[in-house]
């Protein structure tokens, strides 16, 4: 090749390099920034807990250490207790933890499960309502209700089949009706079976003094209805809220007592109010009975029941 020729070729690959794009330094696409969200945020367990029933939450509880200390902030109970009960508020102060009165109210617990088990034969949940004045008592659903004005709790009984009763705790109270065989009696014509609308306060259970049994019922009215009665009914009213709507819907008997013929217990409950009814077949009366359990002597009402047998 000539000298000539050479530099020809060295010139035009100088050329081509000058017009030849340069390789730019390569360089890693953006990473994705990776996600805030963590299995440890509480504030959501605790959003998810309000979700949960009383057995998954327990379930939650013993998969770790902190799940544990999570679920069992007592205000995640108090939460599913009132959902649970249905109830749209809470007192203002109870004495038990949250998680203590959820259990005691959902762990199939009921009053002749620890007294007098022998005598219980069914029983029914009927609710939740609240309390917080005096007490009207009645064996009777007719409206409109009279408060009565004897000075003592008996004669208002044996007068007017209802009563009024002070002194008693306030807050939230749960109602069954229990189906149980009828105490020792001199009613020789008695079917052996006894209906029984039993309301006690959600701490009941927790207290000492009842499960000691140093708290008992005390009988503080009793009375025969010799004539037929159709239906054997009682009800539980909290005083200051007795005129309220949903406390005479109680007395619209068409709305929830069955029919002559449906034999089977009926309740109604309301925020202030719980009742039952169980039409009767031909009978010549009842005899009803109302007892009462207070916190030791003197002590607030804790408990009530409203009980009818065949005569």
């Amino acid at each position: 090749m000539g000298k000539r020729q050479l530099q020809s070729v060295v010139e035009h690959m100088r050329k081509r390099l000058r017009s030849s794009k340069r390789i730019c330094s390569c360089t890693s696409p953006p990473q994705p920034s990776r996600s805030s969200f963590s299995w440890y945020e509480e504030d959501v367990w605790s959003e998810i807990a309000k979700f949960l029933d009383g057995r998954s939450l327990m379930k939650l509880a013993v998969t770790s250490k902190w799940f544990q200390r999570v679920i069992m902030d007592d205000s995640i109970w108090k939460f599913v207790c009132l959902r649970d009960l249905q109830l749209p508020a809470a007192p203002q102060h109870v004495d038990f933890k949250w998680f203590d009165l959820y259990t005691s109210a959902f762990d199939g617990s009921h009053s002749f499960k620890f007294h007098q088990k022998e005598k219980h034969i069914d029983w029914m949940r009927i609710g939740a309502f609240l309390l917080d004045s005096s007490v009207f008592l009645t064996e009777k659903l007719s409206p409109p209700p009279k408060i009565p004005n004897e000075d003592t709790v008996e004669k208002m009984l044996q007068s007017s089949g209802c009563c009024v009763l002070d002194n008693v705790k306030s807050g939230i109270w749960i109602a069954d009706l229990q189906l149980v065989r009828c105490p020792v009696c001199e009613l020789n014509t008695c079917d052996g079976t006894m209906q029984t609308l039993d309301a006690r306060h959600i701490e009941l259970f927790l207290c000492d003094g009842y499960q000691k049994g140093s708290w008992e019922y005390q009988l503080i009215g009793s009375h025969d209805v010799k004539e037929r009665v159709a239906g054997a009914s009682g009800a539980i009213f909290d005083v200051k809220n007795l005129k309220d709507i949903s406390s005479c819907a109680v007395f619209n008997l068409n709305s929830w007592v069955g029919k002559i013929n449906d034999l089977h217990p009926k309740a109604m409950i309301t925020l202030h109010a719980v009742a039952v009814n169980t039409n009767l077949q031909e009978n010549d009366g009842i005899n009803v009975k109302f007892h009462t359990m207070r916190a030791g002597t003197n002590g607030e009402v804790v408990s009530v029941r409203i009980s009818q047998q065949l005569l």
